[in-house]
């Protein structure tokens, strides 16, 4: 009997180990799975102005998706925008962009990109570019139409009004922060706001009570949004807009 004991002991012991071993797998490719790195083209081509900030922008977003699962292509190579290339990708980002940046065949392909499920960001003067390209100025929910000077940075107030939202899910009721603030013109009627400027807090504003900063939608077959942030170097550095940037990101990204 006892040595009938201890085998019993020792099958249950197995038995046990095994399924131990059986959930650590599955932990394992859980978090394989959340690991997974998401392939996003940050596209920084200027035909216009180009903000000095283009590169800082670059580096901090390199190092967020070190953090935060997803890796970063920089180009200013219009030529990217092929279907074969646009494949690869998961998101497009265009920072600060400016004017003109692509051409007829570079359009269709990232138009055939964000119809076929791709998704698409804009950081700044992403408002400033393609006017002449009505689909892209509802892709990215408006265009810039001029901002205060001298100075052109300065504090403004904020009103966060969708705080479910991952982008705005760490600010306060209120955000109060220094940036170049843009006026739009063409602002798409179906865009989900995030955030509204308070033009009286700050002079030079001329959208009034609807003056949104921030927003998200889905259009024409993927996920977008915009953040109107990012102006200098020193916006980068902020942790709550690091946190606003990532957020977008993974909205984007349907995570």
């Amino acid at each position: 009997m006892k040595t009938l004991g201890k085998f019993i002991t020792s099958l249950l012991f197995c038995i046990l180990i095994t399924q131990c071993s059986q959930r650590q797998k599955q932990r394992d490719n859980i978090e394989a799975v959340k690991e997974e790195m998401a392939q996003i083209l940050v596209f920084t081509k200027t035909m216009g102005y180009r903000h000095k900030s283009i590169e800082k922008g670059v580096e901090i977003l390199k190092n967020l998706g070190k953090e935060n699962s997803f890796s970063i292509t920089q180009t200013e190579d219009s030529m990217q925008f092929n279907d074969n290339n646009l494949k690869k990708y998961d998101l497009v980002l265009f920072l600060s962009t400016t004017l003109d940046v692509l051409g007829p065949d570079q359009e269709q392909a990232f138009k055939n990109y964000i119809n076929n499920g791709g998704n698409f960001m804009g950081i700044h003067a992403a408002t400033d570019t393609e006017y002449d390209w009505p689909w892209y100025g509802k892709l990215v929910g408006a265009y810039f139409d001029g901002h205060p000077n001298d100075p052109d940075i300065r504090e403004a107030k904020m009103n966060v009004v969708n705080k479910e939202h991952l982008s705005t899910a760490h600010l306060k009721d209120t955000w109060v922060r220094n940036d170049e603030w843009y006026n739009y013109k063409n602002l798409n009627p179906e865009l989900q706001v995030l955030i509204y400027l308070d033009e009286t807090s700050y002079e030079g504003g001329t959208n009034g009570d609807n003056h949104p900063i921030a927003w998200f939608q889905e259009f024409d077959g993927g996920r977008v949004f915009y953040t109107g942030g990012g102006h200098a170097e020193e916006s980068f550095d902020e942790l709550d807009f690091q946190k606003h940037l990532v957020g977008g990101i993974n909205y984007c990204l349907g995570r």
